[in-house]
C-alpha cells in the first residue's frame, strides 16, 4: 500500500453491481477531494458473468492508466466466484478481502488459496432485502469496502453518499432512505478477521 494512493479490485457477476459500486466509490472519493479512477474491465457484458471494476483513489494526481494487478483491496460481490476466479491474485497480504457473505471470515479463508491478510464478511443480501426489498448488493459492499479500506473518512463518505442519492433519485424517496440504511448498517455489520 502507498501512503499516496490506494488501489482496490472488484470482483461480482453482472447485474449484481460491481460496476455501479465502483463508480459510486469514485464518486464519493473525488467529492473528498482525491484523484481518481473508477473503471470496468469489458468482456462479454451479459448477467451473471464473471466481471472486474477497478478504483484508484490518491492524494496526488494518478499516471497509472492499466488494470490493477497488485491491489491493496478486493471485493467479491458474489461468493460463488470463489471457487471459480483467483480473486486473491496480486493482492497485497498487508491490505483485505471483503467478501459477500452470510458466513464467517473463518468458514472463508480456506477458500482463498493461501491468501494470509485480512478477511472480511458481510452478509450483503439480507441487509439490501431488509432495507431495499430486493437483492442489491452493492450498496452495502460499497459500504464495508470503505468501512475496511479506511480509504474515505466514514462521516464524510456518508453524507456525500446520501447527497448522491437525493441527486440520483430525486423523484424516489424511499429509494434513498433504504440505500442510506444499508450503508450505515453496513459499516456495523462488517466481520473481519
Amino acid at each position: 500500500m502507498s501512503e499516496t494512493m490506494t488501489e482496490i479490485r472488484w470482483h461480482g457477476r453482472g447485474g449484481q453491481g460491481a460496476k455501479t459500486a465502483c463508480l459510486l466509490l469514485a464518486d464519493a472519493a473525488f467529492a473528498s477531494g482525491k484523484y481518481v479512477q473508477g473503471f470496468p474491465e469489458y468482456g462479454p457484458e451479459r448477467m451473471g458473468v464473471p466481471i472486474t471494476a477497478y478504483n484508484r483513489i490518491s492524494s496526488v494526481p494518478c499516471t497509472i492508466h492499466s488494470n490493477i494487478y497488485n491491489p491493496d483491496y478486493v471485493v467479491v460481490v458474489d461468493e460463488s466466484l470463489l471457487s471459480s476466479v483467483d480473486v486473491t491474485a496480486g493482492l497485497s497480504p498487508e491490505g483485505a478481502v471483503v467478501i459477500n457473505s452470510p458466513r464467517s471470515p473463518e468458514e472463508l479463508r480456506p477458500l482463498l488459496r493461501g491468501y494470509t491478510g485480512g478477511v472480511y464478511t458481510i452478509d450483503a443480501r439480507s441487509i439490501s432485502e431488509k432495507y431495499l426489498g430486493r437483492y442489491f448488493p452493492n450498496t452495502p459492499m460499497l459500504a464495508a469496502i470503505v468501512k475496511v479500506s479506511r480509504v474515505l473518512e466514514p462521516e464524510r463518505f456518508v453524507a456525500d453518499m446520501e447527497a448522491s442519492f437525493h441527486h440520483k433519485f430525486a423523484t424516489k424517496p424511499q429509494v434513498i432512505e433504504g440505500n442510506m440504511k444499508c450503508l450505515t448498517e453496513s459499516m456495523k455489520e462488517v466481520r473481519g478477521a
